[in-house]
């Protein structure tokens, strides 16, 4: 078959590649083609000649990926997962045989990040970053031990300034020793001092309240009270404040910090005109004339910070199961006097309650106390179990009420006819039972529900 008959797409016959000509004697290509004329004009393909001259080679209708929904396009499938297949899939591309085809499987993980990092806007790494420092410092600052020292600082949390007591009676009970209750009862109690103190910053003292001839010259169960508080100021220079609190306690919220539930706002929450609860019937102000004006208020001086004693009332009069103490010469003028010795051996076979009868005692005939002692809502630091000072049936005053979360129960005189071990159990469940954290709440609200449901079975997650 000649090539002379084969159809030119050059007019004038012939083909663009001079190389295909008949007459060219040549086998390859020459350089050029003149096209019938004097001049030595380059050949030039089609798509050479439009790149060079600044053409798209594409249609006017496309748009060479520059659209918006191109680039997205682009970005979602470089971001699909890729499969690899073996040497022995049906679908292997022959031409491309040897070359492989890429498997995130090969991939290091160091690679991988650093491939969706480098597919990112510089808007979204920053995003990601503040989310991180974010995350970084909640788990630092309120999940790690650290929590505890950020919050003692004076500038963060000031817990440095409260100092927690708690009576324990290591060894053995007051006049007896301990069974396996009273060994429960003191483990949940301490427990939940000790996460308390941890989360706020506050220092605890745990002292040992069993029977024991501590002094040469008498036996003075529970009156050691007044002398580890005197011992605590002496151990932690830094505290402002000494809270005293009894074995049968349980904080019940112990997101409540003392400062928000208390201090921050003390002049909202004090009394010390003690007519506005006065299971005692104490006259109250004084009124003789040689008492100056302050001794003769029924609020004193009516400036929050001098008062130096905060204690609850019950049904019965002062309650010294959970009170408060602060740092002050007339906190030290007042345990002097409290722990007299020579008041302690005319009056304690007298005073029933011991310490609580003499600090009744002194607030009674002494004026430059009540000047300086304020009194709280018994329910904020020291409610009671529905089954002490019951006389009268639930009193709103000074039982715990869970619609209203309060702070501290204080199970006091269950030794006498009631199960102490009993209570501490049912508000230490409780207590767990209002405060659960939201992975808590999907577990037993939702997972156990539905476990419950399909098998029949209760299960405590």
């Amino acid at each position: 078959m000649s090539l002379s008959r084969s159809p030119s797409p050059v007019p004038g016959g012939g083909w663009a590649s001079p190389g295909l000509n008949i007459n060219s004697g040549r086998s390859s290509p020459t350089r050029g083609y003149t096209g019938g004329t004097s001049s030595a004009t380059p050949v030039m393909w089609e798509s050479s000649r439009l790149k060079k001259a600044g053409g798209s080679g594409y249609p006017s209708f496309q748009t060479q990926g520059s659209g918006f929904l191109s680039k997205h396009m682009r970005k979602i499938s470089s971001s699909l997962p890729r499969f690899n297949t073996s040497n022995s899939s049906p679908y292997a591309e022959k031409e491309k045989l040897g070359r492989g085809r890429w498997s995130a499987q090969n991939v290091p993980l160091l690679g991988r990040i650093r491939g969706l990092m480098g597919r990112m806007g510089r808007k979204m790494k920053i995003r990601l970053l503040l989310l991180f420092m974010l995350l970084f410092c909640i788990i630092i600052f309120y999940n790690t031990p650290l929590v505890y020292h950020w919050r003692r600082t004076s500038w963060l949390g000031g817990g440095q300034k409260f100092v927690i007591i708690l009576a324990a009676n290591i060894g053995g009970g007051v006049m007896e020793w301990k069974g396996a209750r009273e060994w429960a009862i003191e483990r949940d109690s301490v427990r939940n001092k000790k996460k308390y103190v941890a989360r706020w910053g506050y220092d605890l003292e745990i002292v040992d309240m069993s029977t024991k001839k501590r002094y040469a010259h008498e036996w003075r169960e529970s009156w050691e009270k007044v002398d580890f508080i005197r011992t605590a100021l002496r151990k932690y220079p830094k505290a402002e404040w000494v809270w005293w609190l009894d074995l049968n306690t349980f904080i019940m919220e112990p997101s409540y910090s003392l400062q928000d539930h208390i201090f921050n706002n003390l002049h909202k929450h004090v009394y010390r005109d003690i007519n506005e609860y006065n299971p005692l019937n104490i006259t109250h102000p004084m009124t003789e004339e040689h008492l100056d004006p302050d001794s003769r208020s029924p609020v004193g001086d009516g400036n929050v910070n001098s008062v130096n004693l905060v204690l609850p009332q019950d049904c019965s009069g002062f309650n010294l199961g959970s009170f408060f103490v602060r740092r002050s010469p007339w906190t030290d003028r007042l345990l002097d006097i409290w722990w007299d010795p020579v008041a302690y051996e005319q009056k304690h076979m007298e005073w029933e309650h011991k310490e609580q009868d003499a600090l009744e005692q002194l607030y009674t005939t002494q004026p430059w106390i009540r000047k300086h002692t304020g009194f709280l809502p018994q329910r904020m630091i020291n409610s009671f179990p529905t089954g002490a000072c019951n006389e009268n049936g639930n009193d709103t005053r000074i039982h715990y009420d869970q619609k209203d979360r309060d702070f501290l129960v204080n199970m006091a005189g269950c030794e006498w006819g009631r199960d102490c071990w009993g209570e501490m159990y049912n508000f230490r469940e409780l207590s767990y039972w209002l405060n659960r954290n939201p992975w808590e709440l999907f577990k037993e609200e939702f997972v156990a529900v539905i476990w419950f449901k399909l098998t029949g079975q209760k299960v405590k997650l």
